[in-house]
């Protein structure tokens, strides 16, 4: 077995290699503490596996993502979403007999517990739906407790996949203060969604297949994307043990941030900002050149892709055939084309690698669809459902996990003593109160 070695304060010491099926190489670092009495310290884990997955894998170098093996590009556009759910979850694509029994669990399921309806009622009208699906998922834990049973297990997927869209939908009807709609067995998982938000009792509703299918894809596109903010989130939740419902809903509050699942929203915005300054994108491509200026632009670049997504490839394309076939005259679309000509001609750009990402797309696509902004971050949960679900279950299922407790490197006060109120005196604001503070400078100024 390959090692690599580490020397400490003149001492050697080896720890073991670990070799990928797709050749990645990690350090295996889980006796270093124990061996040297140090950690490594690595803010924002960008440099630390915290896990070994057999679910996805991504190469931000090449622009590869694949599900289980298989590319992106050849399931995305032609699967349906409950099949990359089920390829996601337990590992392999279901034959005609497992997808019709699943598909059937999933639209059966979908329907909430009539007493949850109770929970929409308590929640202002101006509540984000965000708020609302993190609380109604966690919530599900009441209804459906974790017995521990491995049949229930299986059926508490079940419940979270298909009743999710529902709550997800529900959200909304009370945002906008109208009727609820509950799901229909007949349609598909995105279709359903289409239905229940858009639908109501006056008027009848057809789902445009071009929209069903755009949605279908958006969805796959999201399904799962390694060990991103808020799959952490759901692993070092479920290390705890903690179940299903509640795991998830600290992935829903983690996708919720603006450098997470909000960036698509953070996308339109800056493109409806750029439109009501008289579209002038070349302005704004100037500001973002310059450091001064603090603008950045929305949509470009990824943390892991060093190369271009290869999800933003598939959503170009879609979001002209779904504003064609819809009939949209959008001008953010034209906005969104002109500054991805210059991102990929641009010296400044191509140099820095600074290619359009899935954010950039697929907010166009939802508001296409008619999707309000405050709902892209929900959508985008809906999508990663089934990654999250499939990480919980991975962990859950593997006996060597151990509950997540990462370390630190402590930079507070040294060791002080109480003293009684009457007897302290007022410190100077402009000098350091303590001994640990006058350390840390001390060793800043060697350095």
């Amino acid at each position: 077995m390959p090692t690599a070695k580490l020397i400490l304060d003149g001492k050697e010491y080896e720890f073991p290699v670990v070799v990928g099926t797709e050749h990645e190489v990690g350090i295996d670092i889980a006796q270093l503490r124990a061996k040297t009495g140090a950690i490594t310290l690595d803010p924002g884990y960008g440099n630390t596996g915290s896990c070994q997955s057999a679910i996805t894998f991504i190469d931000g170098e090449r622009g590869i993502l694949r599900y289980r093996g298989y590319p992106i590009e050849e399931i995305a556009d032609k699967a349906a979403f409950s099949e990359v759910c089920y390829l996601l979850i337990y590992g392999h694509l279901p034959n005609q007999k497992e997808q019709e029994e699943w598909r059937r669990q999933l639209t059966t399921n979908s329907f909430i517990h009539e007493d949850m309806l109770k929970f929409f009622e308590g929640f202002p009208t101006n509540a984000h739906p965000m708020a609302i699906l993190s609380a109604m998922v966690t919530s599900l834990s009441a209804y459906y407790p974790d017995t521990g049973n491995e049949d229930d297990a299986n059926h508490n997927i079940i419940r979270l996949l298909a009743k999710a869209k529902t709550i997800a939908a529900f959200s909304y009807k009370k945002h906008v203060g109208e009727p609820m709609i509950y799901p229909r067995t007949d349609l598909s998982y995105a279709a359903n969604i289409l239905r229940m938000l858009f639908a109501t009792p006056a008027e009848h509703y057809d789902v445009p297949e071009v929209a069903e299918n755009a949605l279908n894809l958006l969805l796959n596109l999201h399904a799962d994307h390694e060990q991103n903010c808020s799959t952490s989130a759901v692993r070092m939740v479920g290390s705890s043990r903690a179940n299903l419902f509640a795991s998830v809903g600290a992935g829903i509050c983690g996708l919720w941030g603006p450098l997470h699942g909000g960036a698509n929203q953070e996308v339109l915005e800056m493109l409806e900002m750029i439109q009501k300054d008289n579209c002038d994108y070349k302005k704004y491509v100037k500001m973002a050149k310059d450091k001064a200026s603090g603008f950045r632009l929305m949509g470009f670049g990824h943390r892991v892709y060093k190369n271009f997504d290869p999800r933003a490839k598939l959503l170009k394309k879609a979001a002209d055939e779904v504003l064609s076939q819809l009939g949209v005259n959008d001008p953010l679309l034209d906005i969104a084309k002109s500054l991805e000509e210059i991102a990929l001609h641009d010296d400044f750009f191509v140099q820095r690698k600074l290619y359009p990402n899935v954010d950039f797309y697929s907010g166009i696509i939802y508001r296409a669809l008619g999707i309000p902004t405050d709902m892209f971050t929900v959508m985008f949960a809906l999508g990663r459902l089934p990654g999250w679900i499939a990480q919980w279950k991975e962990m859950r299922d593997d006996p060597s996990t151990r509950i997540h407790r990462p370390r630190q490197i402590y930079i507070g006060e040294c060791e002080r003593h109480y003293v009684p109120i009457e007897k302290r005196g007022a410190h100077r604001p402009n000098e350091p109160r303590t001994e640990g503070a006058a350390t840390l400078r001390a060793v800043a100024q060697q350095s």
